[in-house]
């Protein structure tokens, strides 16, 4: 084959770049990136045009390569060509592949120099489609495939045909730009079915964007999230939104579960720290100190009472809370604190809001009891009652003078009461008879002067008289 002179070959090459570029298409985004491909790609008579001293040039060529299927699944409709090719090419270009470089190697390639050399290449659907493997001959003659491979699609579909030719910088530029590029669901999914056709070294890149290093890590970005959404943002609400929506959606629930169970305990735990330390003080120094330590302790209580409030509430509406029930059952020392605390009247100027917070949470758990939703046994939910129905007493006898236009406002602190009062005297109505009378026997301060104001407990009780009086039932012997 005659050489053309260095600036001659350059203008020619760079004509074969400018036709290759003319078949891409970087807007295609199909599952079968076979048909995605072809139908980017212009016609029969166009797509197989001879370049001049380029690609598919007979008078310049010293290669005649036979391209043929060799099953019929790699055939498609669109591709518009024949089940048979041929294609005239340059052994010096072809040689940048070191599949061709092999067969054109003087081991195997004995025939005279000055003859055109006749090779086969088989397409099977495994490795793409005819017009992929045109392409990558195409490809052999650019100048620059960085300016070449501008797709995702465009990459994937001609990334098989080059690893199978042994077209390393073909292979390393469209790996390049697969790594450097965003990617769609479906582009994505058509990556990693790619990852067994590269080497290890080859495909750390692409893996490292879709398969995490850590077995835990769903779990440990779940945990920071909250750990987020808990902190002073100027638009907490916004965050804390998104936040519940990402937990709602979560695949694994038992993941979910974990990591909000692991939240709640850590923001019990400074909860119920901050009011130990505020109803049992143990302070050195002046009295300015003292009261500085007791209102970061309320504040503290309250910040963090909040977001239990929250996690408490994502909880219960993914229907995992009952860890969370279970342990609210058995803080009889924090509810003890926080009846100390709200005996006092420091709370009112400092944190008026705390005694709501922890009723509610309770509240919520209590509810989802009640409902059904959370099933606990008949001594967590005795428990339950028997530890906090005393916080609810100190509260409604130590809360702040109720308007009569707030009295059944539905936010008001009296709503809170009261929808609390009937949740617990609904769990009462749940336990053994015994246990019923203990505990509504403390549920007096519920009544008011007018009867007509407390129908929970003239129902509750009267369920108790008339189940107190139901004759024996007969027993049935053996």
């Amino acid at each position: 084959m005659q050489r053309s002179p260095t600036l001659k070959k350059r203008q020619r090459i760079n004509t074969a770049s400018s036709s290759v570029n003319a078949t891409i298409d970087p807007g295609f985004n199909h599952r079968d990136t076979t048909a995605a491909v072809s139908s980017s790609l212009p016609r029969r008579n166009s797509f197989l045009s001879p370049i001049p001293g380029g690609f598919n040039d007979a008078s310049t060529a010293d290669v005649l390569l036979r391209l043929f299927l060799e099953d019929s699944d790699a055939s498609s409709s669109t591709e518009d060509l024949s089940d048979e090719v041929q294609v005239y090419l340059h052994s010096s270009v072809l040689c940048k592949a070191k599949y061709f470089s092999t067969l054109l190697s003087d081991r195997w390639c004995k025939d005279d120099r000055n003859t055109v050399k006749k090779m086969n290449l088989g397409v099977s659907h495994s490795t793409g489609s005819m017009r992929s493997h045109l392409i990558v001959l195409q490809l052999l003659y650019a100048d620059d495939l960085c300016a070449e491979i501008v797709s995702v699609s465009y990459a994937v579909s001609i990334l098989h045909v080059a690893v199978k030719l042994l077209f390393e910088d073909c292979v390393k530029q469209c790996l390049r730009f697969l790594e450097a590029v965003p990617w769609n669901e479906e582009e994505e999914e058509l990556i990693v079915n790619l990852m067994p056709i590269l080497s290890e070294d080859e495909s750390n890149e692409l893996l490292a964007r879709v398969i995490s290093s850590r077995s835990d890590s769903c779990e440990q970005m779940l945990h920071n999230l909250l750990i987020s959404a808990k902190q002073n943002h100027p638009n907490v609400a916004p965050v804390k939104a998104f936040v519940a929506r990402l937990l709602r959606e979560f695949s694994s629930r038992e993941s979910a579960r974990r990591v909000l169970e692991n939240a709640f305990m850590m923001s019990l735990k400074v909860v119920k720290g901050s009011l130990e330390e505020y109803s049992s003080p143990d302070f050195r120094g002046d009295h300015n100190e003292t009261e500085a330590i007791q209102r970061l302790n309320l504040h503290t209580a309250l910040t963090n009472g909040k977001h239990l409030m929250w996690i408490v509430e994502r909880m219960i509406e993914l229907r995992v809370a009952d860890v969370a029930v279970k342990e609210w059952s058995e803080q009889a020392s924090f509810a003890a604190d926080l009846q100390r605390a709200f005996q006092d009247d420091a709370w009112r100027n400092i944190v008026p809001g705390l005694p709501t917070v922890v009723l509610k949470c309770t509240s919520k758990l209590a509810s989802a009891v009640v409902s059904g939703s959370i099933l606990v046994s008949r001594q967590v939910r005795m428990k339950l009652v028997k530890d906090w129905l005393p916080v609810l007493i100190v509260c409604k006898d130590n809360a702040s003078p109720v308007l009569p236009s707030h009295k059944h406002a539905l936010h008001s602190p009296m709503s809170l009461y009261l929808e609390l009062e009937e949740t617990f005297l609904r769990i009462i109505s749940t336990l053994p008879m015994d246990d019923a009378q203990e505990l509504l026997q403390q549920c007096l301060s519920f009544s008011t002067r007018d009867s007509e104001d407390c129908p929970h407990l003239i129902t509750a009780f009267n369920t108790w008289f008339r189940r107190a009086t139901r004759p024996p039932l007969p027993t049935h012997l053996s």
